[in-house]
């Protein structure tokens, strides 16, 4: 999983089995990021460097409203939601960056862990002086959503997560993803030489492969309304999903089905749409009770 493209492309085949549209929308992806009229990623009219934390963060800011923050996952970068940037920036502030040691967010820094990552974007809101935001995470960038909520609970009014996990095991992930991820692992350790490029790599990949860890108890204790979002043949367990849907008080629970862990990009319209409501609706009426509080 050298970077997400990577990562979707080891997991395309849990959604290609079920849907026609996987090529066309894998097509449609590429032409988005290579649109020069949306330079996500490398706008030098929006893009910025914050010294957060002892590295320089890059980060663009897009639209006008109700801040929202979103959050990539491993390997990944800003142009990851150029399906997302678009339509949220209609009516939100889209904050988005490039995370530590990812993307143009370069860290020379050996440890890495999700704590520090969540903390990162705790100074970067503080730095653009935004007390609270609306949190959209994927992958990797869900797992920095949820420790965001638990460790700076004040900072987030609405959190969604799609494809977060809690620890780095069977128990989450299936083992065949772990027969692919654990040999690039294992070469770069004993790769005593690195280059300055390949350090990163270990660096990226020991997270994904020794963290993260967060308890059940520790979810009972973010106070925000939460949307857990996964796909039925996602890499991370439909039972795992469950297990975070269940023991965060205020969560909902949307499973994707015929979807793999590329819920944002692959059925984007729909994550879009009812990511939006979530955040948007104080309350929806679901079998006579009021939701969404």
């Amino acid at each position: 999983m050298r970077n997400l493209v990577t990562f979707i492309i080891c997991i395309g085949f849990a959604s290609a089995g079920f849907s026609q549209d996987v090529n066309k929308t894998l097509e449609e992806f590429g032409k988005a990021l290579k649109d020069p009229k949306a330079p996500y990623g490398h706008n030098k009219e929006t893009g910025k460097y914050y010294n957060i934390r002892g590295f320089k963060m890059y980060c663009e800011v897009y639209g006008k409203g109700e801040p929202l923050l979103i959050i990539h996952g491993n390997g990944g970068s800003i142009n990851n939601f150029t399906f997302q940037i678009p339509y949220f920036a209609e009516k939100y502030k889209v904050i988005i960056a490039d995370s530590r040691a990812q993307g143009r967010s370069y860290d020379t820094g050996d440890s890495l862990t999700y704590e520090m990552m969540a903390d990162d974007y705790a100074t970067l809101l503080d730095s653009l002086k935004t007390d609270s935001a609306y949190v959209i995470g994927w992958s990797d960038g869900g797992i920095n959503g949820l420790l965001l909520a638990m460790r700076h609970p004040e900072k987030v009014k609405k959190l969604a997560v799609t494809g977060a996990n809690l620890v780095p095991d069977t128990t989450a992930v299936p083992q065949q993803i772990w027969d692919m991820v654990i040999p690039d692992y294992n070469s770069l350790k004993s790769n005593t030489n690195k280059n300055p490029i390949e350090k990163n790599r270990y660096k990226l990949y020991r997270l994904l492969v020794e963290q993260p860890h967060i308890s059940l108890e520790s979810l009972h204790t973010i106070q925000c309304p939460t949307l857990v979002i996964g796909g039925d043949h996602d890499v991370i367990k439909e039972e795992h999903t469950m297990l975070i849907y269940k023991n965060i008080p205020r969560a909902y629970l949307w499973i994707l089905p015929a979807s793999g862990h590329s819920t944002p990009i692959f059925y984007h319209e729909d994550f879009n749409k009812v990511v939006d409501r979530f955040f948007i609706y104080p309350y929806r009426i679901i079998t006579g009770e009021e939701r969404f509080n």
